[in-house]
Formats: C-alpha cells, sequence, structure tokens
C-alpha cells in the first residue's frame, strides 16, 4: 500500500508536533498552523507517541477522524506530554531530548484473530465496558507472534488473555508511522 502522506507532509506534521509540545511544556500555549498540504487540513485519526533515550514516554491517540489530522496532532503531542496517565508530565527540562513519533491510523474494521498480520495491523479489542488498543509497530518492537499480540491487546485492555478467543470484538486498522 503506497504511503498517504508525502515526505513532505510527514515532515510538515513531526514539525507541528515539535513546536506544539515544546510550546505547551514551556509556556501552556498550543499555536496557530495553517498547514500547507490540504491533506494535513483534512480529517485524520492518529497517534502520538514520545520516547527517551528509546522508552516510552508516553502516547495518546484518537482512533476516529473527528478533527482536522493536524489538530489530532496537537492535541495529541500535548496528551501525550502531559495526560498520559502512566507518567508524570513531561517537563521543560527535558522536552528536547524526547523524540516525536506519529502513527497515522486506517479505519478500523472488524476482524478475525487469523486475518490479524503482525507488524501490519494495529489491533483494538472491546469486551463490554473493556477496551484496549496496540498500534502496528508494538508487536514488532516487542517481537511477538499473532497469539501475543492477541494476548497484550487483551491485558491492554484489562482482561485475561486469552478473551479475544471468544465474545470480544476485535478490529484491525494499519497505520503509517514515522518519526524523528
Amino acid at each position: 500500500m503506497p504511503p498517504y502522506l508525502t515526505k513532505e507532509e510527514r515532515m510538515e506534521l513531526l514539525a507541528i508536533a515539535r513546536r506544539t509540545a515544546s510550546s505547551f511544556v514551556r509556556k501552556g500555549e498550543v499555536p496557530e498552523e495553517a498547514p500547507a498540504s490540504p491533506k494535513l487540513s483534512a480529517p485524520g485519526a492518529a497517534f502520538v507517541t514520545l520516547k527517551q533515550k528509546g522508552h516510552l514516554r508516553g502516547c495518546i491517540g484518537y482512533t476516529f477522524a473527528v478533527a482536522p489530522l493536524y489538530r489530532t496532532i496537537q492535541e495529541c503531542v500535548v496528551a501525550a506530554a502531559t495526560e498520559d496517565p502512566r507518567f508524570p508530565p513531561v517537563g521543560p527540562s527535558e522536552i528536547d531530548s524526547v523524540n516525536i513519533e506519529i502513527s497515522v491510523l486506517t479505519p478500523l474494521v472488524p476482524a478475525r484473530p487469523e486475518e490479524v498480520e503482525v507488524g501490519v495491523h494495529g489491533l483494538m479489542i472491546r469486551k463490554g465496558e473493556r477496551r484496549g488498543l496496540l498500534l502496528p509497530q508494538v508487536a514488532t518492537e516487542c517481537g511477538w507472534d499473532r497469539q501475543a499480540f492477541l494476548s497484550n491487546v487483551c491485558r491492554k485492555a484489562g482482561l485475561p488473555p486469552d478473551e479475544w478467543r471468544e465474545g470480544a470484538e476485535l478490529y484491525a486498522f494499519t497505520a503509517e508511522v514515522f518519526g524523528e
């Protein structure tokens, strides 16, 4: 599948994310942006992942395209830096050492476990009030096979690791992943 975004559009989104993260962490302000590409102003679903020295520092995203892609990126980078409950907020002294990774998502589609391709698909599982999501690159980074990926998306949702086998809704998506 060819990339949705050009190299220039990717670089522009990363620049927007960097300016937003720096401005918000240092001054509490989100800068006004006017993207050059119309694609960046079209609705888009995305996640922003922050890493520091190769370790996760925050990750927040939207699975549905409800705002222009560049605004989604701005909201997600602010939330990843300041609202991810797994980490303390990123401080002004560390923002420059944080690397930004963007994952632009395709729409979620219902999937059967045997259709999941590790390294290609991201997964969302839903059962009752529980929901969990893992981006496609997580399985590759962790060296998981399909069963481990399915089990870990269950754990992310707070479900037993084999809940994907019966009664849970499973959704797959792909992501265009790029970073600094």
